[in-house]
């Protein structure tokens, strides 16, 4: 079970590891019997080597796969700390009991002697070790091993942790892409009935008015909703699309003003071969239109758009009417800046004045 846990990352460093560990004695025999023509390659002293080295893995691997998840992915510390201590407990007692002869604590120092005098005028040496003096219980090969152990331990704990963390971080990172991809679609799913309802809307009123421009009107919508059913789904789609729907949502709202109303537009004709995100910059005309047109005194709409390297300033001024043509509220322009808050977070400028005769809008952005 767990080991669907651990990544393969993590997996291949400990191969990698334990590889290095046990090609250790062969080099360093290998070192030794080149340099010296005396000495022949002894597989013994590997092989005796490769043992010492076979019970640490064999503890590091219980380790691995059964004790340090415990503490990792279950949060289970008591529990690991008891199972951690026993290891330690039994690695000390078989420490102890199996050293290799060439570990086992002996003094290269002649024995000192007693003296003793049995009988009067003779003296007699006698061996100190000869005395009843305990053997050490540990040696100082056996306190060297279990801190190497404590310290594989340690490092196992810390490794895997790395990984947790990164996997987590991961994980993370993967749900806030989904969660932003879903409420960018759920935005897209409010701006297109929002703005189509805008549009069907001018279109009734110049059905009464003008039923030639009403066809002409239809004609040009046919061409924005193919806009927006085959783009607006995207990512991105190319600056000069997204300036080509700007201008036909304009020729259409121009067919519904008379002359009064003075509508620039200044859209550059030749662009980069960058992306912008579909239907970023029409709410903001939409609702320039929408509050800022009068029947009865002089208005105007001005927008324009202008590309520096690989940044976009867009802006959008227009005067406004004593009331608004259409009740305020809407989604469209809350819906724009959440777009822009997802979408760039803070690698973008958004600056909207309203004062009493009018209104405008400054946009930088990035473009793709």
């Amino acid at each position: 079970m767990w080991m669907q846990k651990q990544s393969k990352y993590e997996n291949m460093a400990y191969v990698a590891l334990w590889s290095l560990l046990f090609a250790a004695p062969l080099l360093s025999l290998y070192v030794r019997t080149t340099g010296d023509d005396t000495m022949t390659f002894d597989w013994q002293e590997v092989f005796m080597v490769w043992r010492r080295l076979a019970v640490f893995l064999l503890l590091f691997l219980v380790h691995n796969f059964v004790l340090a998840p415990l503490l990792i992915h279950r949060q289970k510390r008591w529990l690991y700390a008891l199972l951690a201590a026993c290891m330690i407990g039994l690695f000390t007692f078989y420490q102890c009991n199996h050293r290799p002869p060439m570990e086992r604590p002996f003094n290269h120092e002649p024995p000192p002697m007693e003296h003793r005098d049995d009988f009067p005028g003779h003296r007699q040496d006698i061996p100190r070790h000869h005395r009843n003096v305990p053997p050490a219980i540990i040696g100082e090969h056996d306190i060297i091993a279990i801190v190497i152990l404590i310290l594989m331990l340690g490092a196992n704990l810390g490794i895997k942790s790395y990984f947790k963390s990164r996997d987590d971080q991961k994980k993370l990172l993967r749900l806030e892409k989904e969660n932003l991809e879903q409420q960018l679609e759920y935005l897209k799913y409010q701006i297109n009935p929002h703005f189509f309802m805008n549009t069907l809307n001018n279109i009734h009123a110049l059905v009464d008015i003008d039923a030639e421009k009403a066809k002409s009107t239809i004609l040009e919508l046919s061409k924005m909703m193919r806009f927006v059913l085959y783009e607006g789904n995207k990512k991105g789609v190319p600056l000069t699309r997204e300036f080509d729907f700007i201008r036909n949502y304009i020729t259409l709202m121009r067919l519904r003003y008379t002359n009064k109303v003075q509508i620039h537009i200044d859209l550059p004709t030749q662009t980069p071969d960058l992306m912008i995100p579909p239907l970023m910059l029409i709410t903001f005309i939409e609702n320039a239109f929408k509050h800022g047109i009068s029947y009865q005194h002089d208005s105007f709409i001005e927008v324009k758009a202008e590309v520096q390297g690989y940044t976009l300033h867009f802006s959008c001024r227009n005067s406004k009417a004593e009331k608004s043509n259409e009740e305020k509220g809407g989604v469209g322009l809350a819906n724009v800046k959440q777009r822009l808050k997802l979408l760039y977070d803070d690698d973008y400028t958004l600056k909207i004045q309203d004062d009493s005769v009018v209104y405008s809008v400054q946009l930088t952005i990035p473009l793709l």
